[in-house]
C-alpha cells in the first residue's frame, strides 16, 4: 500500500488555501460542505473502506450527534461542545450495540440490515413527539463566539471548524491504518476467515472500528446542527444522506486516508452545481450523475479516483 503522505499534504494543503483563493459567502459554504463530507467519508471509511463492512446506515450516527447535542443545548442549557461529546458516546455505544447482531451478516445481507436500521430510526424520529417529531427542532440563537459554536458575521469560523473536523477524522484514519488494528482491519476486509484462523479476534476490531467510525460521524452530525440551526428527521436521518456519505468515499477510493478528500471534492460541487442548474426541476439529477460516475470509476479503475491517479502516475515517464 503507497504511503499517503505526499497526497495527504497537497490536499490539506489546498483545504487551507480555498478561503484565502475563493472569499465569497457562497464559496465558502460550498468549501464548508466538501469538509464537512470529506470528514464524514473518512469516518466511514475506517469501517467501510478498511475493515470491509459496506453501511449504509451511517445518517444513524449522523442524526444521533445532531439530535443529542440539540436536545441538550435546548432543554439543559448545555454547551454545544460537551453536547457533541456526549452525541460521540451516544452514537459509539449504537454502533456497538448495533454491530454485536450485524456484524454475523456477511456481504450484501449487512448492507441490507444497515439500510433497515437507518429507516426504522428515520421513522421512529419522525414520530418522536418528545424530541420535536415531524416539526424539528430549531436551535436557540447564541451570540457570536467560539464557545457558544455560533457565528452570524461570516461563515469563514465555521470553514475552519470543518477543517479541524477533518483533520482528527483524518488523524485517526493515519493512526489506525499505521497500526496493529489498520493490518488487523485490512486483514479482515480480505478474508474474515483466514484471520480468525491466526488469532484476530473479528468482532472485536469491527465492533472498534464501528466505533471510532459513530463517534466521528455524530460529531460531524453537531457541527451540521450549529451550521443550520434546524434540524428534523430528513434532513439529518435519511438513507440519502448514508448513501452520500459511502459514494464520498468509494468514488475517492475505499480504504485510503485521503480518498474521501477527493470524494467530496467532486460530489459536493456537482450537487451545488446541479441544484443552480435545475433548481425544484432537477430533484435527483445530481443522485443520476453520481452513479454514472461510480460507474465510469469501477469500469475504469475499481479502486477509485486515488486508485486512478495512481495508474496514470505509473504510466507517465520517470525521471532519469
Amino acid at each position: 500500500m503507497p504511503r499517503p503522505g505526499l497526497p495527504v499534504i497537497a490536499l490539506v494543503a489546498a483545504a487551507l488555501v480555498y478561503p484565502l483563493v475563493f472569499g465569497s459567502p457562497a464559496a465558502i459554504n460550498v468549501g464548508v460542505l466538501i469538509l464537512l463530507f470529506a470528514a464524514l467519508g473518512t469516518a466511514w471509511n475506517l469501517l467501510g473502506g478498511y475493515a470491509g463492512q459496506i453501511s449504509f446506515g451511517h445518517a444513524v450516527f449522523f442524526g444521533i450527534g445532531a439530535y443529542t447535542s440539540t436536545v441538550l443545548l435546548k432543554e439543559a442549557g448545555l454547551s454545544p461542545w460537551l453536547g457533541m461529546l456526549a452525541g460521540a458516546a451516544l452514537a459509539a455505544l449504537a454502533a456497538v450495540l448495533l454491530g454485536v447482531p450485524t456484524f454475523r451478516l456477511a456481504g450484501h445481507y449487512f448492507a441490507i440490515a444497515t439500510i433497515v436500521i437507518g429507516e426504522i430510526a428515520h421513522t421512529v424520529v419522525r414520530n418522536l413527539d418528545a424530541i420535536g417529531g415531524a416539526r424539528g427542532l430549531f436551535l436557540p440563537i447564541l451570540p457570536t463566539s467560539l464557545v457558544n459554536y455560533q457565528f452570524h458575521n461570516s461563515r469563514l469560523p465555521y470553514y475552519g471548524i470543518a477543517f479541524g473536523l477533518y483533520a482528527l477524522a483524518l488523524a485517526a484514519t493515519l493512526m489506525v491504518e499505521r497500526r496493529r488494528i489498520g493490518y488487523y482491519l485490512r486483514a479482515i476486509r480480505e478474508d474474515p476467515t483466514a484471520s480468525r484462523s491466526v488469532g484476530v479476534s473479528v468482532l472485536q476490531y469491527k465492533l472498534a472500528a464501528a466505533a471510532l467510525s459513530a463517534a466521528l460521524t455524530a460529531i460531524c452530525g453537531t457541527f451540521y446542527a450549529q451550521y443550520v440551526l434546524f434540524i428534523d428527521s430528513d434532513s439529518v436521518f435519511p438513507l440519502s444522506l448514508s448513501i452520500l456519505i459511502a459514494l464520498t468515499a468509494i468514488l475517492g477510493g475505499a480504504g485510503r486516508a485521503y480518498g474521501p478528500l477527493l470524494g467530496a471534492g467532486v460530489l459536493v460541487p456537482l450537487s451545488e452545481i446541479t441544484r443552480i442548474a435545475f433548481g425544484g426541476t432537477g430533484r435527483g439529477a445530481d443522485l443520476v450523475i453520481y452513479g454514472a460516475l461510480i460507474v465510469l470509476i469501477s469500469v475504469a479503475q475499481p479502486g477509485g479516483i486515488a486508485a486512478l491517479g495512481d495508474a496514470l502516475r505509473r504510466r507517465l515517464p520517470q525521471p532519469a
